[in-house]
């Protein structure tokens, strides 16, 4: 996984998405699947990890449509799957981990290279050890159990911005359109109030409304005032509009600043649903939504515009009265029907919306953050979180989080995306108590018995002298009277130049 917080796995699924992602939304007619998919395979796409154009064959692109369609989720059933042995240590035996670690106790500044050399010297000795392990598995299974170098030099964390701007300059003609089914796509968009709401503290605001439209139906799926555009009300009314109508295919919006947060462009991906933007400056892409304002402020604010003083909560009662017993219910020329019939009729591509917990997972910023060893602990923006105590031998982290909360960070799986745990603040308060809870092992290897090797002399520098012993050649240096006494230190004031300091007594 990169600095971003993307894996690989993750990079392959958004890309096949992309590309199967319209027909999920618009399924093609009865025999035209072919020729849908003949279109995708003329198209050329850029590699998600050489970052190469490259073409797709019409057998792969139908494989991946299939998959999609099938799977709950169809970001990640459009992944690529993790192998079963990821992750996990090559063989390496028992009696040669013992040593490892006995090695470990007794030099704990080595570096992982240096370990891996004294093993190969002491199997060479020891053959009753097993085959001697690489360096790679040596330093895996060191940094697995939390033997680290000790007094590592700190090194400084560089962080890396991606940009993701996806913009669509081919030019069209402007045609009207209407998804084939109900909730194949969404509209979503923020509205600023004729009227003004006083707040408990006298102030006034202009309120905005975020609104969730079906583009077959009309149905207005949620509607909400908010005395802020930011994407965490933009959140918090998308969540309640899946919990009402369920997921849609893809959703269509503007180029805003809560739109393309990372929480709001990351939770969609990971909810499976396409996320269109308009054109800059070509609100006519996203009619259906401008016509809808239209009737909010023709009727609903007309009707309490007389309200004096007007608030938030009442402002927000008053909206969903509207929109669930006249607008939805209301005949529309366009359709024929009303919203809320058209939206029973079908047909349905919806999919069924996960919990609040998950919803909450989904709608976050995944970044990576390097544990503090000395106190287990990681920084999210200016606030230190605490790693849970199984999680202590994980040199990189892979968080999720909101930006408007710093209450609770998500730990993830870096290669599936999965919950790892919840770190929450770092209270030092509460840790001035003084109680520590014991750590529990880590893993299940048995305990450590006596060291194999009792020589003080470390086998790597056994090997080096016998293998210069055995060239035949004398020590290539000169000794210098090393058989003679050194010579004492004489502390004797008189032996110093002038005799004792004037003044002192000399003891007889």
């Amino acid at each position: 996984m990169d600095q971003d917080g993307i894996g690989c796995s993750e990079r392959w699924g958004r890309l096949r998405f992309s590309i199967v992602g319209s027909l999920l939304a618009s399924p093609p007619e009865a025999g035209k699947l072919k020729e849908a998919l003949g279109e995708l395979a003329q198209r050329r796409y850029r590699h998600p990890t050489t970052g190469q154009f490259v073409q797709f064959g019409v057998s792969t692109i139908e494989r991946w449509y299939y998959a999609a369609r099938r799977a709950e989720d169809p970001l990640a059933g459009l992944g690529r799957r993790v192998r079963s042995d990821a992750g996990a240590p090559k063989v390496m035996s028992a009696a040669l981990l013992r040593a490892l670690e006995a090695q470990y106790r007794e030099h704990p500044a080595w570096s992982y290279q240096l370990h891996a050399d004294n093993l190969v010297a002491l199997v060479a000795e020891h053959p009753e050890l097993g085959p001697a392990a690489s360096y790679s598995t040596v330093r895996r299974r060191m940094e697995t159990r939390g033997w680290w170098k000790k007094r590592r030099a700190r090194r400084k964390k560089g962080t890396a911005g991606e940009a993701l701007a996806a913009e669509r300059l081919e030019k069209r003609e402007v045609r009207s359109y209407e998804a084939s089914h109900v909730l194949a796509l969404g509209h979503l968009d923020y509205h600023h109030s004729s009227l003004r709401v006083v707040d408990a503290h006298g102030a006034w605001h202009t309120p905005k409304a975020m609104c969730i439209l079906d583009d077959r139906s009309r149905l207005c799926c949620h509607m909400q005032w908010y005395y802020d555009e930011t994407a965490e009300s933009l959140i918090h009314a998308l969540c309640q509009a899946f919990a009402k109508r369920g997921l849609p295919r893809a959703l269509m919006t503007d180029n805003g600043a809560a739109m393309t947060a990372q929480e709001t462009t990351g939770g969609l991906l990971r909810l499976g649903i396409l996320h269109e933007t308009t054109l800059p400056y070509s609100p006519y892409q996203n009619a259906k939504q401008e016509c809808f304002w239209g009737r909010v402020e023709g009727r609903l604010m007309s009707m309490i515009e007389g309200v004096s003083p007007l608030t938030l909560d009442f402002l927000n009662r008053a909206t969903q009265a509207w929109v669930e017993v006249e607008y939805n219910r209301s005949y529309h020329e366009e359709l024929g029907t009303t919203p809320l019939a058209r939206y029973l009729e079908g047909p349905d591509v919806s999919r069924p919306c996960p919990g609040s917990e998950a919803l909450r997972l989904a709608f976050t910023v995944a970044e990576c953050r390097i544990q503090r060893r000395s106190d287990g602990t990681f920084t999210v923006g200016g606030v230190r979180f605490e790693v849970p105590s199984h999680l202590r031998t994980l040199h990189t982290l892979h968080v999720r989080y909101q930006s408007w909360d710093k209450t609770v960070v998500y730990l993830v799986d870096g290669r599936t995306g999965s919950l790892l745990a919840r770190a929450h603040p770092l209270d030092k308060s509460r840790n001035a108590d003084g109680l520590r809870r014991t750590l529990s092992p880590i893993g299940d290897d048995p305990p450590a018995p006596r060291p194999v090797d009792t020589n003080p002399i470390p086998p790597l520098m056994r090997k080096l002298l016998a293998e210069y012993a055995a060239t035949g050649l004398p020590p290539a240096y000169l000794p210098k009277d090393e058989n003679a006494p050194a010579p004492a230190t004489d502390t004797d004031d008189t032996n110093r130049p002038g005799g004792p300091n004037p003044g002192e007594d000399k003891e007889v």
